[in-house]
């Protein structure tokens, strides 16, 4: 099969550069607003949730609900997709996370908490197939790796900002008022869908992106999509029939990599308030560890597009896996900001690349159920994470949890080498490769 000859780097660097500035308003800044409302809490919400008197297994259960909300709104989120198009799914979702975080510390109920959880998690599950369905359908292919990764690290720099703000805030106010902020924040990424509105581009804010058939790019997406009936007729479940073994056999990698990086979320914090550090001082360990996730993403979008996603994926997962047994290892402050270092430079390495992967694989007719099914997998790992830190803490210490955390990250490596494999050039119609995996 002979390929077309590459464009110029200069050329492509514009055009690459020109298609993440018109994503960064439908895209970039919700995805931030909502990054670091949430990420606000990473340094918090454990925390408080032992002050509470809670056991470490009952943090779990509720930290775990997050996930559970994830898994079970994937599909209906997908639906919704198909019917009401990015747009409404993200203002919906965004609304969700916004108001469930606010009324986080206003009970000390575990059942309350656990919807609040639950709502939260469907969520941002939701957020985040409206933001990974827009960039999979106006992204052509050759440049999804990296649009994805700057998703990716849109992310990361609200992780690396938002420890240290939820610190603080937790330490100068109150837990409960550092809810609301993160609630408030999070509420704010509307703003620049408002504002697209605003300026007569309320149906389709890409279409300046040049919508392609032949790249795969469907320039229809924020509407119910009429080309492709099939899903919105039948159902998502049906419209998933004949790709369920695909969505099984490629879901389990993401479910454990989203345990570990779930629970990671819970360890440190929890391992530094252990060893006596304050709401401020847990956040600027947290925040110092996303400071090395942030540096890499642009490193993991190269990777993925250059020489395949396995090529990102195996290494940064294997360095996660290694700074979490050193995790397990620390008695020092210290010890658990080299092990965070450790673990960001991992996470930045594989910055993406569950978006990407999933994106690679998602049939263009049931882009947005496939896309709802892959999500509801890897949220399982929501649900797994935090579980396994809190049976594990409670049945023989912290540092094992972070131990069998690094387990299942080296179980997740393993099954994306043997199971997945490289999706890179895969031939969305098709399945099968349409040119040599590796250059």
């Amino acid at each position: 099969m002979i390929q077309p000859e590459p464009a110029p780097v200069e050329s492509a660097n514009r055009e690459l550069g020109g298609i993440l500035r018109k994503l960064a308003a439908p895209i970039y800044l919700p995805w931030f607003s909502v990054g670091l409302g949430t990420a606000m809490l990473i340094p918090i919400l454990p925390v408080y949730l032992r002050d509470l008197n809670f056991s470490f297994t009952a943090v779990s259960y509720i930290l775990a609900a997050a996930g559970l909300g994830a898994a079970v709104a994937g599909l209906p989120f997908g639906g919704a997709l198909q019917r009401f198009g990015e747009r409404h799914v993200l203002v919906l979702s965004v609304t969700i996370v916004g108001l469930a975080t606010a009324l986080t510390g206003a009970s000390g109920a575990i059942g309350v908490l656990v919807v609040l959880q639950l709502a939260s998690g469907a969520g941002l599950i939701g957020v985040r197939l409206a933001q990974q369905s827009f960039v999979s359908v106006y992204v052509p292919t050759h440049f999804r790796g990296r649009a994805m990764s700057t998703m990716g690290g849109t992310m990361r720099l609200a992780a690396f900002v938002g420890p240290f703000i939820g610190g603080v805030l937790a330490d100068l106010t109150s837990a409960e008022a550092a809810f609301v902020t993160s609630g408030v924040v999070t509420v704010a990424g509307l703003v620049p869908m408002i504002v697209i509105e605003q300026r007569g581009r309320t149906t389709n804010p890409l279409t300046e992106l040049g919508a392609n058939p032949s790249t795969g790019v469907n320039d229809a997406s924020s509407e119910p999509n009429p080309d492709h009936p099939a899903a919105i007729r039948l159902g998502v479940i049906a419209a998933l029939r004949g790709s369920w073994l695909r969505l099984l056999s490629v879901g389990v990698a993401p479910a454990l990599v989203m345990a570990v990086r779930s629970g990671r979320q819970i360890v440190i914090p929890l391992i530094a308030d252990d060893l006596g550090l304050s709401a401020t001082a847990v956040g600027t360990v947290v925040a110092i560890g996303t400071g090395a996730d942030l540096l890499l993403f642009p490193v993991a979008g190269w990777l993925m597009d250059r020489f395949g996603r396995l090529y990102a994926t195996v290494p940064a997962f294997g360095l996660m896996g290694l700074g979490l047994l050193i995790l397990g290892t620390v008695d020092s402050a210290v010890g658990v900001v080299v092990a965070g270092v450790i673990i960001g430079i991992g996470n930045g390495m594989s910055s993406g690349t569950m978006l990407t992967i999933g994106s690679d694989l998602a049939p263009r007719d049931i882009r947005g159920p496939f896309l709802a099914a892959i999500g509801s997998l890897q949220d399982v790992g929501k649900i797994i994470g935090p579980l396994v830190i809190g049976w594990s803490a409670d049945a023989a210490g912290l540092d094992i949890s972070a131990v069998a955390l690094a387990v299942v990250m080296f179980v997740a490596i393993g099954w994306l080498i043997v199971v997945v494999g490289e999706t890179r050039d895969l031939d969305e119609a098709t399945g099968r490769t349409s040119v040599a995996p590796h250059p």
